[in-house]
């Protein structure tokens, strides 16, 4: 306890969060600790260095290893190192103390936690504290550890007599799949009733995207796979003070002028390809409170160890205006900026709904300090004599200021709101609402609609927030094949007049089918979405595959069309993590976190649904793409296709169709593990607790069938399982180690669990 203390002292002297400091969760399908680090970080990361974080030897990592079945770890290049430290992270978050830690990621406190704070809200996906790990040591095995040993590597034997360390598609093959330029594939007409259409880049490193010239966010190839699939812009997410000089403390800005020259050559790469680049700005970035004490005019109101600065103060309005104007001088070619003004970041005094604490802002009111950011931003872009285009998105304004801030707005800016905001749906008999990153669902909603009007009526371009590839209903896979949802969606925004298409969030910039039936349904005014998933279709499948490619997008569309929505599902249930999600036999206590750890949190992951329905959903989704997946296979069985070319495509759609089908079954297994558990706790008869541990055994089979089944597929392609700002939700080993814990659970814990029962 004492070492467990002085660790948590010495991190906040680091300012690196701990939270409330938790328990670990429990590994017992392992000997211990120790063999959880060999095992997680095997392949993962370099040898040495998973030695030297915990002060071992590498001979003694490689012979644990071994002695678990492991083949000898691959060679890992500097690309895979840099592009998957958030896996890292992630999976060493329940073993390591943040010193450990840091010493496995070769990184200094500053990088953790600037990456804890700016990649996406990162230690919130981690729960918001740090679980109190004691320090790995190693120790050799005594041998009730090396019979355990020997049993884990009987059971890699087993499962995979062939090895699953060397995969025919490593990971982050498809990078260099994408890097070179497409060739065939659909030319652009160049006009088009939606512009811009833009996305995230599907590999970008999502914190510091600028910095790391050799992590090129946008290669040229892609940036041409991206037009040929019907993109018109891009986007990357934009920290001020990294861009732009910070006239408080200039050291934040260190290196800023070397993001601004990566930042313009890439912008007049992709202008040569049709493709503008937009900065996602979630601005004036909060201050650490030790900040103010020389500035104690700027603060603004107080969250936790920050405070934000007071965008009612001239001073940082000043800032923000001239730190866009530098960005725009710098690059002349950007094509715009959107932002975020109210959630996400705590920015300004009303971004978190408390201005009302701010003597400033109190008496403006949410709606003028909402509108004068943007207002703020607008006049950087004038200022520099830019035509970068600003777009301010409504995510998180409250409805009832919506009418004031548009009416507030510059006449330049464009607005932008999510299309299937607050639609109502009913799933299961359950009614509900969409809460945005819905692609299940066809919008636009009541809201968008509510809110572009208020935008018309003064003059302003109006675009779409969609979902256009995948949501955070499902991830791990490049795109959701429900091409018939996607080409509706297009369809009812043609016909709203809607200027413009934000393509997705972080995920989706894969250069899809998705994303090519929304580009030809803005080319062709009358086209129907039939007709435009038939020319897609015959254009990626052939003619000779065409046709059943289509009906198999109608089926995975409606199937797709009874996934259990709900917001707290889409960010908190298993469905990114599939099979990889572990299981425990005890209550872990651990509440799921924001698309990260997702634990034995039925009750949050079910959101409205009640546990049987949410079950019975899950398994309606996978049911319907494994009957639409089957469709391709007759036709893969039946017809050799026109061309090479076309037969990997459609083999790609299959594995695809699969992937996703694993994802939304093994969701619904958990969820009925987690409710038998809870049953058999309190079953009163012999029988009653026979056949729930029947059930139970039966779950864990399907688990292990679907694990294995899905580390196949992801050896086979490796864009299954990852999304950018999460990079790898899991990858062979972490497969793996689901097949060893559902059998420890079925094997040890089950006729223990029973015999206790019996006896209670």
């Amino acid at each position: 306890m004492l070492l467990s203390l002085i660790g948590a002292a010495m991190m906040l002297a680091l300012d690196l969060p701990v939270g409330n400091a938790p328990e670990p969760v429990a590994l017992p399908h392992f000997p211990d600790r120790y063999h959880a680090y060999v095992w997680r970080n095997w392949s993962a990361v370099p040898l040495k260095r998973i030695a030297e974080a915990i002060g071992a030897r590498p001979e003694e990592i490689l012979k644990t290893g071994r002695a678990m079945g492991l083949s000898d770890p691959l060679p890992l290049s500097e690309d895979f190192q840099r592009r998957s430290a958030l896996t890292v992270i992630r999976r060493n978050w329940h073993l390591l103390p943040y010193d450990q830690l840091l010493k496995l990621l070769d990184w200094t406190p500053e990088q953790l936690a600037y990456t804890l704070r700016e990649d996406d809200f990162l230690y919130i996906k981690l729960g918001s504290h740090k679980p109190r790990c004691e320090p790995i040591r190693y120790q050799p095995p005594d041998e009730r550890t090396q019979q355990r040993e020997r049993e884990i590597a009987q059971i890699v034997r087993q499962e995979f007599p062939g090895g699953f360390s060397s995969p025919a598609d490593p990971p982050f093959g498809f990078v260099a799949r994408l890097e070179k330029p497409p060739s065939t594939g659909r030319k652009p007409t160049g006009s088009s009733l939606f512009s811009p259409r833009y996305c995230y880049s599907y590999f970008a490193p999502y914190g510091d995207p600028l910095l790391d010239s050799k992590a090129d966010p946008y290669p040229d190839g892609y940036l041409e796979r991206l037009a040929a699939a019907g993109v018109d812009g891009v986007w990357l997410q934009a920290v001020l003070y990294k861009l732009a000089p910070f006239p408080w403390d200039p050291a934040l800005s260190e290196r800023y002028e070397e993001r601004l020259a990566i930042l313009r050559r890439l912008t007049e790469r992709a202008k040569r390809r049709g493709i503008r680049i937009y900065l996602y700005l979630n601005e004036p970035r909060a201050m650490p409170l030790a900040f103010y004490a020389a500035r104690p005019q700027l603060k603004g109101v107080t969250e936790g160890e920050y405070a934000a600065l007071c965008s009612s103060h001239p001073d940082v309005q000043k800032y923000l205006s001239d730190a866009v104007a530098t960005i725009c001088r710098a690059a002349p070619d950007l094509g715009g900026f959107f932002t975020i003004t109210a959630s996400e970041n705590l920015t300004s005094c009303w971004s978190h709904g408390r201005g009302g604490e701010c003597e400033r802002c109190r008496p403006r009111g949410a709606a003028a300090v909402i509108a004068e950011v943007n207002t703020a931003i607008q006049r950087g872009i004038a200022q520099a004599g830019s035509r970068a285009q600003l777009i301010a998105w409504d995510w998180g304004w409250p409805d009832s200021a919506a009418e004031e801030i548009i009416g507030l707005l510059s006449q330049e800016a464009a607005f932008m709101s999510v299309s299937e905001w607050s639609l109502p749906i009913q799933r299961g008999g359950i009614e509900t609402v969409i809460g945005e990153y819905s692609l299940s669902a066809v919008g636009p909603g009541p809201r968008a609609l509510r809110h572009w009007e208020f935008a018309r009526r003064r003059g302003l371009k109006i675009l779409a927030k969609i979902q256009a590839a995948n949501s955070w209903e499902l991830s791990a896979v490049p795109y959701i094949p429900a091409l018939e949802n996607v080409a509706q969606h297009a369809a009812n925004l043609r016909a709203q007049r809607v200027d413009g298409l934000m393509l997705g969030w972080t995920l989706g910039g894969y250069p899809s089918p998705n994303l090519e039936v929304v580009a030809v349904m803005g080319e062709n005014p009358q086209m129907t979405p039939e007709q435009a998933m038939g020319e897609v279709a015959r254009r990626r499948f052939g003619a000779r595959y065409g046709e059943t490619v289509v009906q198999a997008w109608r089926e995975f569309s409606a199937a797709f069309r009874e996934f259990p929505f709900h917001i707290g599902t889409v960010y908190h249930a298993p469905q990114q993590f599939g099979p990889a999600n572990l299981l425990w036999g005890e209550p872990t206590g651990y509440r799921a976190t924001m698309v990260g750890f997702c634990y034995d949190d039925l009750d949050t992951w079910r959101g409205s649904y009640p546990p049987e329905v949410f079950s019975v959903q899950m398994l309606k989704v996978a049911d319907g793409f494994d009957r639409a997946a089957a469709l391709l296979r007759r036709a893969r069985e039946e017809s050799p296709g026109e061309s090479q070319t076309h037969r990997r495509a459609l083999e790609e759609e299959i594995r695809i169709g699969e992937a996703a089908s694993i994802h939304f079954r093994s969701v619904a297994m958990q969820a009925r593990f987690v409710q038998l558990r809870r049953e058999l706790e309190s079953a009163s008869s012999e029988d009653a607790r026979r056949a729930i541990a029947a059930a139970l055994e039966s779950i864990l089979n399907t688990e292990i069938a679907l694990a294995r089944r899905l580390l196949l597929l992801q050896q086979e392609d490796s864009r299954i399982g990852f999304e950018a700002s999460n990079q790898y939700y899991y990858l062979s080993a972490d497969l793996m180690e689901k097949i060893l814990n559902a059998r420890d659970l079925r094997d040890r814990w089950l006729p223990e669990r029973l015999r206790r029962a019996v006896n209670r």
